[in-house]
């Protein structure tokens, strides 16, 4: 038995404890499908879940594993990336995504010259921002070992590190002995007017 998860696993529960029925939430990275489902499942029959990817490849198979778990109606499915997510997302939407996940790299058991870029994960972080609820969660795996990883997991840290204290609660996981192939977890908690405020106020010693 091993007490600490995996940095999927642990995104997973963070995810899931996000969400109530009825929400929405966004898979920017659908790839083989496996954040969807467990997107789907959260969200309930009243939910919505936006996927968004690039690959004809990465959609049919997402859509046969939503599909072989009776979900595929709580899902809508856009082939395009993620830094066009305001072209495809409801303007009602906006501050009412409860959870949001983005899963870098290559696509499992596909051309790996197909990769995630910094510029592109950064707009599609930078527009995301607003569409997210007060307690909402932003998810982001980043992978270094392949070709490319590492330039985007510097630009994906820089860009966390920016974020305002005051609207933003980032976190970050990863295994800090593993000396290649690093994989990190981000973790953005959009705060509520209470928690911001909170964080304002001057901090004292018992």
């Amino acid at each position: 038995m091993t007490y600490l998860p995996d940095f999927l696993d642990f995104s997973a529960s963070i995810l899931h404890q996000a969400l109530r029925p009825g929400d929405l939430a966004v898979d920017a990275t659908l790839g083989n499908g496996r954040d969807a489902v467990l997107l789907a499942e959260s969200v309930g029959q009243a939910g919505k879940v936006f996927c968004f990817d690039i690959q004809e490849v990465a959609i049919h198979r997402a859509r046969e594993r939503l599909a072989a778990a009776g979900l595929l109606e709580r899902v809508q499915i856009f082939r395009a990336g993620h830094e066009r997510l305001t072209e495809h997302l409801p303007p009602e939407s906006q501050g009412h995504v409860r959870a949001a996940t983005f899963n870098l790299g290559f696509l499992p058991g596909s051309d790996r010259r197909i990769i995630t870029r910094p510029e592109t994960t950064l707009a599609a972080l930078a527009v995301l921002l607003p569409f997210m609820a007060p307690g909402g969660i932003v998810s982001i795996a980043v992978y270094t070992g392949h070709p490319g990883g590492q330039a985007e997991g510097e630009a994906i840290a820089a860009w966390c590190g920016s974020l305002a204290p005051t609207i933003w609660r980032v976190a970050r996981y990863e295994q800090v002995n593993k000396p290649v192939n690093r994989e990190v977890l981000y973790l953005l908690e959009r705060l509520g007017e209470k928690q911001a405020s909170a964080k304002c106020l001057p901090q004292t010693l018992a």
